[in-house]
């Protein structure tokens, strides 16, 4: 059987502008319903969804019993105003207003707490982010408010400073985790975080015109060593897609693919392990 850990229900692989319009006035069951089926025939049992605001991921998680599937949502993510993540997320202002939040979604039934704590990588240039990451105290404290309600904690991360920060707060699980060194990934193997690390969204640009191809190659060579330097640590990863993202459609099975070259024959055990953890805190 087969887990995507990192999914968003309300994109399509395609256009967020359109994905999100399509969902805008009121959740499209239809559509919803037809991605939780081709899940179900590719044999998928397990999808951790990244959140979305309109309570797209919410309405999956409540027709995903009918398919067979244990479905997990954030309801929103969040991120501090003025940084990454508003497109899909809630912002907040303070860790004041994070923190009512956070009551808000043990109110709401969110299955855990999805944080946007980086900006992205820049397709076209190695080794660069469209922002840097939260401060680590903030990063502290917004794992910390989290914990202290009950919820894991998911974190969008990039750059290896703010994984770094992430890990030694606690974050349950680090998202993307692009252009680590060798003290973020010990950091990670120490705290016991898991990383979902979503090559799919870098290896799937491969061919499509659309960013450089030799920054493309570049990051994703980059990621495959490290994936396979946290994995001889000892470190857990599980697959996730980041589905919906540009060129990643729902089903994909390029995760495993490169998750597999990465890791070579012991892959299925090293997976094994991590997603057992993400299916045990989330």
């Amino acid at each position: 059987m087969r887990v995507d850990c990192h999914i968003h229900m309300v994109l399509d692989g395609e256009n967020w502008k359109t994905a999100i319009a399509r969902h805008s006035g009121s959740v499209q069951e239809d559509w919803v319903r037809r991605t939780l089926a081709s899940y179900r025939a590719l044999g998928f049992t397990y999808l951790r969804d990244g959140g979305d605001r309109w309570g797209v991921g919410l309405r999956a998680r409540a027709l995903a019993p009918e398919y067979g599937i244990t479905y997990r949502t954030p309801l929103s993510p969040l991120c501090h105003e003025g940084h990454y993540g508003g497109f899909i997320g809630e912002t907040y202002r303070d860790l004041k207003q994070y923190a009512a939040m956070i009551a808000e979604k043990r109110a709401a039934g969110a299955d855990f707490v999805k944080v946007m704590i980086s900006g992205l990588m820049d397709f076209d240039h190695f080794g660069v982010l469209t922002e840097g990451g939260l401060p680590p105290a903030e990063i502290r404290e917004l794992v910390h408010i989290a914990h202290e309600e009950g919820f894991a904690v998911m974190a969008h991360a990039n750059g290896a400073r703010t994984v770094e920060a992430a890990a030694e707060a606690g974050v349950d699980s680090v998202e993307h985790g692009a252009y680590l060194d060798e003290g973020a990934l010990r950091a990670m193997v120490e705290n016991g975080t898991v990383w979902v690390p979503t090559l799919s969204t870098i290896g799937n640009l491969r061919g499509k015109g659309r960013f450089d191809e030799g920054a493309v190659e570049s990051i994703l060579d980059s990621a495959l060593e490290n994936v396979a330097r946290f994995a001889a640590l000892g470190g857990l990863l599980a697959p996730g897609t980041d589905a919906g993202a540009w060129a990643v459609p729902h089903g994909s099975l390029t995760e495993y693919a490169l998750l597999t070259h990465a890791l070579g024959e012991s892959g299925e055990a090293i997976l094994a392990r991590g997603t057992a953890e993400i299916q045990r805190k989330f």
